[in-house]
């Protein structure tokens, strides 16, 4: 068995032609005529890392830690893959990967390749940069200093990271598309902010904006003028655009030496992006949205190329990728996933779970039965009296500080450990930092998105919000939450484990 796994980033589900969305992807419809296209798939834990732990771990994430490395007992399905045969490799070009909060994700493949040069990545070195470097920019994009000093490196399209990640992945078809028993996981930091892109993808979404560089909203309410929404939105589209193009290269190779017969193609991405919608741009901030949440997967088998064209309605998630992948490869699945593997859909629809549930740390726990949609906050968004459970404490840029450890203990709370004990520490002064760590419009609400997709108009429905909660506390369960991601709900907690 062969697998290529196409990764993006920041993928809105609703600029899709293949969901109804207006931005010009030829490519994402053609491969949606080939595979199967997933109509009610779900992100889990948000944003970038934590997705990235469940895609690795099949296990729901955001009720125990924060942004963090994998640890030494989670269990990867690439590592799971390699000990059992089947060669793994990763391409990317998502600069997360080498920082402290994402160090050991690469290392459970049996080789890897990074580009380099995407957004805040600190590759390029210029010491005593030109003072007027940042003026061509938008005074909101003016403090990012080493992504503006990246750009200065990229001269043409063959500079662009996304360029580099396809090209060495026709390198790796080329060398070892005779070879079986291989898995490759094709990651691209694409459409992901900065959208930024050559003309001749820009050309295709002009706009009346007439100002420096503007392709990098904050993570913040919008506040900017009509032209510069538009040319926001504009530049995300060409970004999307970009990316279709190149997908439609890898289609492509497919056709050209008939992948299809033996090789199955993955495409989904980790969580969406807001352009504008709720009167938000980005992602973490406010509520998860279906913008955010609620992502594209289009999935090939060539066991099931019958099945070409077909679109599935079960309710899916990003937990679901690792049995997937496991199952495809004949690899047992181990007892710790939550997910469940889609293989049984790929050959008919049908039901495989009542709700899903998603969410990040110290944020909002929400949960969909792909009818409703039900954010749940703390009351008390200040005081949540939240742990972090970890043998390895860092954040996305840098270790825990000192005092990061006052009040910490060992203790061994939960059977997905094994055997290994955990650091529980308090996680209060964490949930400052980042651009996106401040939460608002942290308020508990009920959504019929059937009859209203956009979520525009809560509703007040009794009956339907205690079925939700009685589905939410007992996913909660079965992921083992500790008692606290319970008390902050305002739910009844289990029993405390014990500290050793």
């Amino acid at each position: 068995m062969r697998t290529v796994f196409v990764l993006f980033d920041s993928l809105n589900r609703k600029a899709l032609e293949c969901y109804g969305g207006t931005s010009l992807t030829p490519n994402f419809n053609r491969f949606s005529e080939r595979g199967m296209t997933f109509d009610t798939h779900y992100v889990g834990s948000l944003p970038c890392i934590p997705a990235r732990r469940e895609m690795q771990t099949g296990r729901h994430n955001f009720m125990h830690r924060s942004w963090g490395p994998l640890e030494p007992f989670d269990v990867s399905f690439a590592e799971v893959l390699r000990e059992n045969g089947t060669y793994s490799h990763l391409i990317s070009d998502h600069y997360h990967y080498w920082s402290d909060g994402g160090a050991t994700y690469h290392n459970r493949f049996s080789t890897w390749e990074f580009l380099r040069g995407q957004a805040w990545d600190p590759c390029s070195a210029v010491v005593e940069p030109p003072a007027d470097m940042a003026k061509q920019y938008h005074p909101m994009q003016q403090g990012r200093q080493q992504a503006i000093i990246n750009r200065e490196f990229v001269k043409s399209e063959e500079d662009y990271s996304i360029t580099g990640c396809f090209d060495r992945a026709f390198n790796f078809l080329d060398t070892n598309r005779d070879a079986d028993n291989w898995f490759l996981q094709l990651e691209c930091f694409d459409p992901h902010e900065p959208f930024m892109v050559p003309d001749r993808f820009k050309s295709l979404y002009p706009s009346d904006y007439d100002g420096p560089i503007l392709d990098w909203p904050m993570y913040e309410r919008v506040g900017e003028s009509t032209e510069e929404i538009t040319e926001i939105r504009a530049n995300y589209a060409a970004l999307l655009t970009m990316c279709d193009w190149y997908f439609g290269k890898l289609l492509d190779y497919f056709d050209e030496h008939d992948l299809w017969k033996d090789t199955a193609l993955v495409m989904t991405t980790d969580h969406g992006f807001l352009l504008g919608e709720h009167d938000w741009w980005a992602k973490s901030r406010m509520p998860f949205y279906g913008e955010v949440s609620h992502i594209p997967m289009i999935a090939y088998h060539p066991d099931f190329a019958d099945c070409a064209g077909e679109r599935r309605s079960a309710l899916t998630q990003t937990v679901d990728l690792m049995p997937t992948f496991l199952e495809m490869h004949g690899c047992e699945i181990p007892k710790t996933v939550e997910g469940k593997s889609l293989m049984p859909l790929f050959e008919s629809d049908h039901k495989i779970r009542d709700a899903a549930i998603f969410g990040r740390f110290g944020a909002a726990t929400n949960i969909t039965d792909g009818r409703y949609t039900y954010f749940r906050y703390p009351e008390d968004m200040e005081n949540q009296n939240l742990w972090e459970y970890t043998l390895m404490p860092t954040h996305q840029k840098g270790m825990f500080a000192d005092v990061e450890f006052e009040g910490a203990t060992l203790v061994k709370p939960f059977d997905f450990l094994g055997n290994y004990p955990v650091m529980r520490l308090p996680a209060g002064l964490q949930l400052v930092k980042g651009q996106g760590a401040k939460i608002e419009d942290a308020v508990t609400v009920l959504y019929d998105i059937e009859n209203d997709p956009n979520q525009q108009t809560p509703i007040y429905d009794p009956a339907t919000e205690s079925r939700l909660i009685a589905e939410m506390i007992a996913i909660m369960q079965r992921n083992e939450a500790p008692p606290e991601a319970y008390a902050r709900l305002g739910f009844e907690a289990p029993e405390k484990r014990t500290v050793i």
